[in-house]
């Protein structure tokens, strides 16, 4: 119940900010204060095949690329993605993505700010000289309403297709307008077959999808792309998601993914993780409520269940992610303690049979969400807080 009780202490929120502010610095002070809550730390990371790390952070409305030879411990002055300025989301669930084109090609995604709330754009740009200069941003859908296309997923498919998901709530509208039910919003897909250049039409992946948790994406054994996300199954059960996808976007399937029937009215914000190894078992991390315990979960994900479901970290845990290498299987989260924001992890070497706890880092101030990224077959912690930046650790 953990959650539920963050809900109803939101509501208390106002009240409080009003009596503190007033008895120690006034409503200015207070609005101060507000606005340094909001500090946009959200960004991503990835190591090119030469073994350059490459990072992507929003600075005011551009996004800046930076670029490390030494695995993060120095970094060069950015470069910017986007030459003309735009509003830009940077939170935790709705980050810029990069990855890297079959051709060498550096790829940066981001969901773009509209007027209206909860609105926007997914947007992509690439870079054919590893990241020193991108070309002009484009819109991958053709949908242009003035509504929620955004917490888009990018991965590159083995067959070299540039794959984009995102939250769409089209036919959330037309519902609306038809005074008909709808449940959540749906996820729709664009696929570029040149790189990331351009973008054939979007298609529905899937209707009632949850509204504000990023999607989670790997790469199946067989190049295929897959997808994860909070789904709303009827009535109102917000558990997740799968959908493979054919090489022009159309789920092949959409199964059902967990089983935790968790009820709530509302959106937790928490996203899941995937990652698949090459005996085709699909690791996922995923916050849900099960039994009345609101907390981080990890599983592999089978033909209606999940294998080996149990919790990971402690009741603090949060916003995990996992990666794959081979046997190795890795489990990030951070976790605040009471005093400081701590980075920890689980390794495994036998494919998820057993893990073995890591303790990598501490944060006093804010934090974004980390990330697990590679290089060849090594694994790697990203991690970017509000004091110390960016930085990396080994998973061994």
């Amino acid at each position: 119940m953990r959650l539920m009780s963050y809900f109803r202490c939101l509501h208390a929120i106002p009240v409080l900010v009003s009596v503190v502010s007033i008895l120690l610095a006034g409503v200015s002070s207070a609005a101060g204060m507000a606005k340094k809550a909001r500090v946009e730390l959200a960004s991503s990371a990835a190591f090119s095949e030469k073994g350059q790390l490459l990072a992507v952070a929003k600075q005011g409305d551009h996004l800046m690329l930076y670029r490390s030879d030494d695995q993060g411990v120095s970094w060069s002055a950015p470069a910017i993605i986007n030459a003309q300025p735009e509003a830009i989301s940077g939170d935790g669930e709705n980050r810029p993505k990069i990855a890297f084109a079959q051709d060498g090609g550096v790829l940066v995604s981001w969901t773009k700010k509209l007027d209206k709330p909860n609105s926007g754009e997914a947007r992509l740009a690439r870079s054919d000289d590893g990241g020193s200069s991108f070309s002009t941003p484009i819109t991958v859908h053709r949908d242009r309403q003035e509504i929620t296309h955004r917490f888009e997923a990018m991965t590159v498919g083995g067959d070299g297709r540039i794959y984009i998901a995102w939250i769409d709530k089209r036919d959330l509208e037309s519902a609306k307008a038809a005074k008909t039910p709808y449940r959540g919003a749906a996820i729709y897909a664009a696929v570029s077959d040149d790189g990331g250049r351009s973008f054939k039409p979007e298609v529905k992946v899937a209707d009632h999808s949850c509204e504000c948790c990023r999607i989670a994406t790997a790469v199946d054994t067989d190049g295929s792309a897959l997808f994860l996300w909070r789904h709303v199954y009827e009535p109102n059960e917000r558990d997740h998601a799968l959908a493979k996808l054919r090489a022009d976007g159309t789920p092949e399937r959409v199964v059902r993914a967990t089983f935790d029937r968790w009820k709530v009215d509302g959106c937790p914000h928490h996203g899941p993780a995937l990652a698949v190894t090459p005996d085709g078992a699909r690791h996922a991390v995923w916050f849900n409520q099960k039994d009345g315990n609101g907390r981080v979960f990890y599983g592999r994900l089978v033909a209606g269940g999940v294998d080996g479901q149990r919790f990971v970290g402690g009741e603090q845990a949060a916003h995990a992610d996992i990666i794959a290498s081979g046997r190795h299987v890795a489990i990030l989260w951070k976790e605040f303690d009471g005093e400081r924001t701590q980075l920890r992890a689980e390794l495994s070497v036998d494919g998820g049979n057993s893990f073995k706890p890591l303790a990598l880092g501490t944060a006093d101030g804010a934090s974004d969400h980390p990330r697990a990224i590679r290089r060849g077959k090594d694994l790697f912690a990203y991690w970017r807080t509000e004091r110390e930046g960016m930085r990396v650790f080994p998973l061994k």
